[in-house]
């Protein structure tokens, strides 16, 4: 008997209102980088600088990745269809992947090139000033848009949930699968590695990565200035160019989990098996299977036993008290199947020891 429940208006709410949080982040760093790659390329043309020149270009492949997190977005949120019953979430992690080869191949290999050119004919810069205007300038427009996107990105994840027991009634480990003590907010670290929406953590990325370039090529200009070393600006270009390489490859291993089928954290799925337990008619509860769709959209599959004096509409009613406690703790849960046969022999209460990342999931038979 397989049972599953469609998913509520309430649950569906939280998704429409993340989606919108990240545009808003999004349309944010795409405006900051326009206007920031204008006054670099600016800069490259009154004073010859490899540096400007690599910071503008970056800037500029920035503004486009911004675009094409636009048009994810608007694929990912298409409605499911016959051919793709759990929705075009993926669609997200898709264009993140190609935002991330652009990065590398664009922003990164174009500075490389730039800075190698640079260092092989080193020019004496002039109007240095104006690039150390343009770049403090260019450095207040990319704080500001990492503010706004780390504020967003705050803003758009859910109540970070608070520790819990195991079936044992032993405390679940703190940290574990990312996440925060009781009472502690996830550090943004833990909160970029657990999200699962690339719009949000792309422009975090792209905006650090910017403030660190920028330094980067300031320190080469001043170099330049103070010491003549003439081959500074084309080192700092180079520099630039490995920095966005590196970022490329972090968006290319966050989307490629995702791509392939990354399910919940271990916390996670812990807590979801507690929940399952905690009811008062199942007996055995499996280990949860899930799948991310998208950024808010799961899919959780579980084997449950319930008391075998149980009627059929005991069961049923059972289900859903089981799902609405999923849903309530873990909204974006969308898709539940509970399959309602024998599992594994555990007894009710007993430890269950789960997969370390290294082993397989337990067998349920």
């Amino acid at each position: 008997m397989r049972a599953s429940r469609p998913q509520p208006a309430s649950a569906k709410g939280w998704g429409r209102w993340a989606a919108f949080v990240s545009q808003r982040a999004v349309w944010g760093a795409i405006f900051a980088n326009l206007v920031i790659a204008l006054a670099k390329f600016d800069g490259y043309r009154h004073t010859g600088s490899a540096a400007m020149f690599s910071e503008g270009v970056h800037s500029l492949v920035d503004a486009g990745n911004g675009s094409l997190l636009l048009v994810g977005l608007r694929l990912s949120r298409r409605p499911a269809d016959e051919t793709h019953p759990f929705g075009y979430g993926k669609e997200l992690y898709f264009w993140t992947l190609i935002v991330a080869l652009l990065v590398f191949a664009l922003g990164g290999g174009i500075s490389i090139l730039e800075g190698v050119l640079a260092v092989r004919a080193p020019e004496l810069l002039h109007g240095v000033g104006w690039n150390y205007a343009i770049l403090a300038v260019a450095f207040v427009f990319e704080g500001s848009s990492l503010l706004v996107a780390l504020g967003q990105f705050r803003a758009g994840q859910p109540p970070a949930e608070a520790g819990g027991q195991e079936p044992s009634g032993r405390p679940l480990p703190a940290n574990e699968g990312g996440q925060a003590k009781r009472g502690e907010p996830l550090s943004i670290w833990s909160a970029i590695h657990r999200s699962k929406d690339p719009s949000t953590f792309t422009i975090i990325f792209e905006d650090s990565a910017a403030l660190v370039g920028l330094t980067i090529a300031f320190l080469g200009l001043l170099s330049h200035q103070l010491f003549g070393w003439e081959s500074a600006d084309g080192v700092a270009s180079i520099a630039i160019g490995v920095l966005l390489m590196l970022v490329a490859l972090l968006l290319v291993s966050e989307s490629r989990a995702l791509l392939v089928g990354e399910g919940a954290d271990r916390a996670t799925l812990r807590r979801i098996r507690q929940l399952a337990l905690a009811d008062p008619a199942v007996e055995r509860a499996g280990y949860p299977m899930t799948m991310y769709f998208g950024p808010h959209n799961v899919l959780l599959t579980m084997d449950i036993q319930f008391g075998r004096n149980l009627s059929g509409t005991s069961i049923e009613q059972a289900v859903d008290r089981v799902e609405a406690a999923i849903r309530k703790q873990f909204p974006e849960v969308r898709y539940i199947y509970l399959e309602v046969e024998a599992v594994r022999s555990v007894p009710r209460g007993e430890e269950i020891t789960f997969p370390t990342p290294e082993e397989p999931p337990p067998s349920l038979e």
